[in-house]
C-alpha cells in the first residue's frame, strides 16, 4: 500500500475530526463511535496554532489519518492521533509518528511525550520504536460545581489591556520556566484568546503572579457543553505551592460556575503526587486514566513537588 504523508489542510479538518471519532470509538467498542468524545473539538484550534505540526496520512488520493504536534518550547507532545479502522495495521501509524518525531526535531524540545491507552500493549509498541516508554499515569478528573466566588476582572486574560496582556504572557513563561526549563505555553493563552474557546485564568499575590490556568469552556472547545476544561494550569512552586494551587482550583471552580457550567474537568499527573491528592480532597473523581510516554525516559515537570495541570491528549 502506497501512503504519503503530508501537511493536513484546512479543507480537511472535518473529514480528519470523523476519522478521529471513528477511530478511537470503534477502537474503545462504542455502539455508536461517532459520539466518541460527544460535541469536544480538538482540529480546528491545534491546527490555526501551528498548520505546519498538523499531518495528514494519504491513500490514493483519500485521507485516512492525522496527527498534530504541539509544541510547549522545551516540551512537544503529539495527539490525537488516529487512523481509519479500515487501514489499521498497515503501517500508516508509523508514518504519521514518524513526522511528529521531525517536528520535535526540527523545534528542538528538549522533552517529548503523549497520552495512551495504559492497558494497550499495541500502541505502547508502536510508540517504543520511536523511543517513547511508559511513566506515571494521568488522571483526567472531574467534578460537579457549585461555587458562588466571584471572579474579578484581573483574573481574567480577556480583561486585561493589550499592553497587560504582553506582560502577563512573559509573567506565565517564567512561572513554567520554573517548572521545567523552558517550558512555554503562551501559545495555548494566545489561542484561547483569539478563537474565544474560554479564557485563561490569573492567581496574583504580593510576589506577582502566582498561578494561572487556560481553561476551554463549550462545544467545540476541548471541553464540550457544560463543561470547563483546564488545559494547562500550574502555580509557582515553592513552600506555599500547596495553598496556591488550593486556590487556583477554587478560582476555576468559580468561573466554572460564573460561566453557568456544571463540570469542571483537569488532567494531572500521578508523578505529582501532592497535586493528585489535593484535587481528591477537593472532590474531583477519576473520568479517564491514560499513561504517559516520555522521550528521553525522565521525569520532567512531572515531578512531586510539581503543581501543575494538564494531559496530553
Amino acid at each position: 500500500m502506497d501512503v504519503s504523508v503530508r501537511l493536513l489542510q484546512e479543507s480537511e479538518l472535518q473529514e480528519a475530526d470523523r476519522i478521529f471519532r471513528l477511530a478511537f470509538g470503534t477502537f474503545i467498542k462504542l455502539a455508536d463511535p461517532m459520539q466518541f468524545c460527544g460535541d469536544a473539538g480538538y482540529f480546528h484550534h491545534r491546527w490555526k496554532t501551528d498548520p505546519s505540526a498538523a499531518f495528514a496520512a494519504e491513500v490514493d488520493g483519500q485521507l485516512v489519518g492525522s496527527i498534530i504536534a504541539v509544541n510547549w518550547g522545551s516540551f512537544g507532545y503529539f495527539g490525537p492521533l488516529s487512523v481509519h479502522p479500515d487501514f489499521w495495521g498497515q503501517g500508516v501509524a508509523k508514518q504519521l509518528v514518524g513526522a511528529a518525531c521531525d517536528r520535535f526535531k526540527a523545534w528542538n524540545n528538549q522533552q517529548t511525550g503523549l497520552f495512551t491507552f495504559p492497558n494497550s500493549p499495541l500502541h505502547h509498541g508502536l510508540y517504543q520504536k520511536f523511543g517513547f516508554w511508559p511513566h506515571y499515569l494521568t488522571m483526567v478528573m472531574g467534578k460537579t460545581v457549585n461555587s458562588h466566588q466571584a471572579v474579578s476582572n484581573e483574573a481574567q486574560f480577556s480583561q486585561l489591556t493589550p499592553s497587560q496582556q504582553q506582560e502577563c504572557l512573559q509573567a506565565c513563561r517564567e512561572l513554567t520556566d520554573s517548572l521545567y526549563l523552558g517550558l512555554d505555553v503562551s501559545g495555548e493563552i494566545q489561542i484561547v484568546s483569539s478563537l474565544n474557546l474560554g479564557d485563561t485564568l490569573l492567581l496574583w499575590d504580593e510576589s506577582g503572579l502566582a498561578g494561572f490556568a487556560v481553561c476551554h469552556w463549550g462545544a467545540g472547545t476541548e471541553a464540550g457543553s457544560d463543561t470547563c476544561y483546564v488545559k494547562f494550569g500550574a502555580v509557582r512552586p515553592g513552600r506555599q505551592a500547596g495553598d496556591r494551587f488550593e486556590q487556583l482550583l477554587n478560582l476555576c471552580e468559580a468561573v466554572t460556575a460564573t460561566q453557568g457550567l456544571s463540570r469542571l474537568v483537569a488532567g494531572v499527573n500521578s508523578g505529582r503526587q501532592a497535586a493528585y491528592q489535593q484535587m481528591f480532597n477537593q472532590g474531583f473523581r477519576t473520568e479517564v486514566t491514560g499513561v504517559t510516554m516520555l522521550q528521553p525516559h525522565d521525569g520532567g515537570y512531572n515531578r512531586p513537588d510539581i503543581f501543575a495541570l494538564d494531559d496530553w491528549r
